[in-house]
């Protein structure tokens, strides 16, 4: 379980003066030895980038050929002082994947250790501002959606998984996480069959699968409503995502307080951590390579639905 690693990254998520930095010394304090911390700042502010490499016992990093594993805390901000205060449900997705930096560290330290390499990618704002959304407000963050996945999303990810708070809206509905079907290229393809064996397994129940739009997919910025940003990875990366989806039943806005649920944010980073262990190991694939071949061979590319399209 994860549950203590979650804690502890709460408590130094859950103040004012959180920061990229106070995350990486803890990080450093367990074993990590690659964490960077780089401010990035926009028209509303800045927060601090974090990014983690846990090199895997047969990872790129080391000269070995694994599969790399990309993990996503995407979400605006931790906070949204001085409006409000307290950690807000938007947080979750950085949450539960410092919670996996954190537990990988841990293991790697102890020789537990996976076979390709985890890059964790996310950031650290206490202070972000909200956005008015339907059918509940945003999160907004000081930066914008290119240079988030600059600073997330990494070339060396050969699969994602992009954890996101997926509360404010009406299309997926349930009390813990769910995920989305495999985003490739712009093209949204069939659920994977590894990838909800993994979460059965984890959850000890029937899997959740949320629907997407194709306009879902696409960049924000070209005025298309989106569900979220949960799927923003899919538009900087020639790599298959997936979502990573913390829900609960009722509509809840991002910039709420005290929306925390423990059990689902550790239950999604337990996900996110045992399908790292079989994708790096070669047990898990996102998507049917041949499959998309023959999508790709009869319909042709779908890569402009990664751009902002026609003015």
């Amino acid at each position: 379980m994860l549950v203590r690693q979650m804690l502890e990254i709460y408590d130094l998520l859950d103040t004012p003066q959180a920061s990229g930095e106070a995350v990486a010394a803890l990080l450093r304090e367990r074993g990590a030895q690659d964490v960077t911390v780089t401010v990035v700042g926009g028209n509303q502010g800045t927060t601090d980038c974090v990014k983690v490499v846990i090199p895997g016992r047969h990872g790129k990093s080391t000269g070995g050929d694994a599969p790399t594993l990309g993990i996503v805390g995407r979400l605006g901000g931790i906070g949204a002082r001085p409006e409000m205060i307290g950690q807000v449900s938007d947080g979750d997705g950085a949450l539960a994947a410092l919670a996996v930096a954190l537990k990988l560290a841990e293991m790697h330290h102890n020789d537990d250790i996976l076979e390709g390499d985890v890059i964790i990618g996310t950031h650290v704002c206490p202070d972000a501002p909200t956005i008015p959304h339907e059918p509940v407000p945003f999160m907004d963050s000081p930066i914008d959606m290119a240079a988030m996945n600059e600073q997330e999303v990494d070339a060396r990810m050969d699969a994602v998984l992009s954890i996101d708070t997926t509360k404010g809206n009406r299309i997926i509905n349930v009390n813990g996480f769910a995920i989305s079907p495999t985003v490739l290229k712009g093209a949204i393809l069939p659920v994977s069959n590894d990838v909800l064996d993994i979460m059965t397994r984890t959850t000890g129940r029937m899997p959740q699968v949320f629907a997407l739009s194709q306009q879902d997919i696409t960049p924000y910025g070209n005025d298309l409503y989106h569900l979220n940003s949960i799927l923003q990875p899919a538009t900087a990366t020639q790599a298959p995502v997936i979502g990573v989806a913390i829900t609960v039943e009722q509509v809840v806005a991002g910039c709420a307080t005290g929306a925390t649920h423990g059990g689902d944010v550790e239950e999604a980073a337990r996900f996110s951590l045992e399908v790292a262990k079989s994708f790096t190991s070669g047990a898990c694939a996102f998507y049917d390579a041949q499959a998309y071949e023959r999508l790709v061979a009869l319909y042709g590319g779908f890569e402009r639905f990664q751009t902002l399209g026609k003015a």
